[in-house]
């Protein structure tokens, strides 16, 4: 039985005159279930694609072939960076005021929707499963139903569902959940989100709901919540690298000082890097003791670059960044070190190996991965975590704060730096069980399991 996956990014990229493995969750988590399995990764390929819209994977063996779709510059400017970047992102996330509701946007989301659709029949033999990935594509499975009554389609959304209430706001919102409903299982990472999207198909489309299904046109389509995690035999491996403890330490006297505090993010309005900032300058200010003794390190990824609403949020962290060290910055000492990078995976573990606390405080985000991480790669260090993250309702241990609160994480940081070692080693403990538990290959195996019974 093939398994045919169907994203919006390819899995390969091409270095150095040849294709390797992508960086990322989902591909650690699928890439070796296809190869195992056999089968197809649909996707969005890059300036090559036209000319090579296939690509077998390992070259001489071939394990799974990339169906590589090539997209023109008006279909990537109004399908990715209009409709799944400037709509269903700000509003999935409850930014509804960043919303850009044109109707050009969604119509060219429909047509490459339709584009992925054909791709896929193209390739889905009779025994095969398909898997649709995430909010790019939500009308693939509806398309893939109308053509196959009776193949197997699961599908996942990977970012917060909202309640009906917001996602109402789209004019186009029953379309996309029938789109949806193409599938035979629907999952997302915590049931909050399942629960939302059970409400919206009841309350949208009259749709008969019974516990975790949704009774649509003579179907039962089961509604799951499966939380992704990480690689954590990887990030354990990390954890231990020489090289990477070594980096650690080199951060730690690049610091000078007696606490760290890390924040790792894609620069993007939804992660609270402002209001983070601005909790970190709230806790220099009411705890004067602690300059001098506390450096906060900043990690922002670029993201988006071609969005204006990204490079206006780049200017205004770089302005918060120049106040607080401005204000605060003595005798060699730099409160807030940002950097603005990409940075590799074993890079970023010597940053959580270092660092005392992590502040991870989205003002809404769908998981989560950094917080996994920094705790698989962690030796006691403390996490705090916006209780608007769905890795909150899996890491209970977690120090929880509301991201909007600049006075309550400002605390929290105070508390999560005094926090005694056996507390510390406790919360650690138990946190890096969990993620043990939620490990990315797991999650892989359990939707497939579901989809499959």
């Amino acid at each position: 039985m093939g398994l045919v996956i169907v994203a919006n990014r390819e899995p390969l990229r091409e270095q150095e005159g040849r294709w390797v493995p992508s960086v990322g969750g989902l591909v650690t988590a699928l890439l070796p279930v296809l190869a195992r399995r056999g089968g197809v990764w649909v996707a969005w390929g890059d300036r090559t694609a036209r000319e090579r819209p296939t690509l077998p994977y390992p070259p001489n063996h071939p394990q799974f072939t990339v169906r590589r779709l090539y997209l023109s510059e008006r279909e990537v400017s109004h399908y990715y960076y209009g409709m799944a970047n400037r709509v269903l992102w700000p509003l999935a996330h409850y930014f509804i005021e960043r919303t850009d509701l044109r109707r050009e946007f969604y119509k060219e989301y429909a047509r490459v929707n339709q584009r992925f659709a054909e791709a896929t029949l193209e390739v889905w033999g009779t025994d095969d499963t398909v898997w649709v990935q995430d909010y790019q594509l939500m009308l693939v499975p509806g398309i893939l139903r109308q053509a196959r009554p009776e193949g197997r389609i699961g599908y996942f959304w990977h970012i917060p569902w909202p309640a009906v209430e917001v996602w109402r706001v789209l004019p186009w919102a029953r379309a996309l959940l029938r789109g949806v409903l193409g599938a035979d299982v629907v999952g997302f990472h915590v049931e909050e989100y399942a629960e939302n999207f059970l409400d919206a198909a009841r309350r949208l489309l009259g749709a008969e709901v019974r516990d975790n299904l949704v009774c649509w046109e003579g179907r039962r389509v089961r509604i799951e919540a499966h939380p992704i995690g990480i690689d954590t035999r990887a990030y354990r491996h990390l954890s231990y690298d020489p090289k990477v403890r070594a980096e650690a330490q080199r951060i730690r006297r690049e610091a000078g000082t007696e606490h760290i505090l890390l924040g790792v993010d894609r620069l993007d309005y939804t992660k609270g890097i402002l209001e983070r900032l601005l909790a970190f300058e709230r806790f220099l200010q009411a705890n004067p003791y602690y300059r001098g003794r506390v450096t906060f390190y900043q990690v922002a990824t670029p993201s988006r670059t071609r969005v204006e609403s990204y490079r206006a949020l780049k200017r205004e962290i770089d302005e918060i960044v120049g106040r607080i060290n401005g204000s605060f910055m003595r005798d060699g000492w730099v409160p807030v070190r940002y950097l603005y990078r990409a940075f590799t995976r074993e890079q970023l573990a010597a940053f959580y190996r270092a660092a005392d606390v992590a502040l991870i405080t989205p003002l809404r985000d769908g998981m989560n991965l950094v917080a996994q991480e920094f705790v698989a790669a962690s030796e006691d260090g403390i996490l705090v975590l916006s209780d608007l993250a769905g890795a909150a309702q899996v890491l209970p241990e977690a120090l929880h704060v509301n991201p909007y609160d600049i006075e309550g994480v400002a605390q929290a940081i105070r508390e999560a730096i005094r926090m005694p070692m056996r507390e510390r080693y406790a919360r650690i403990s138990a946190l890096k069980q969990r993620v043990e538990a939620l490990d990315v290959h797991g999650w892989a195996r359990r939707f497939l399991e579901s989809l499959e019974v």
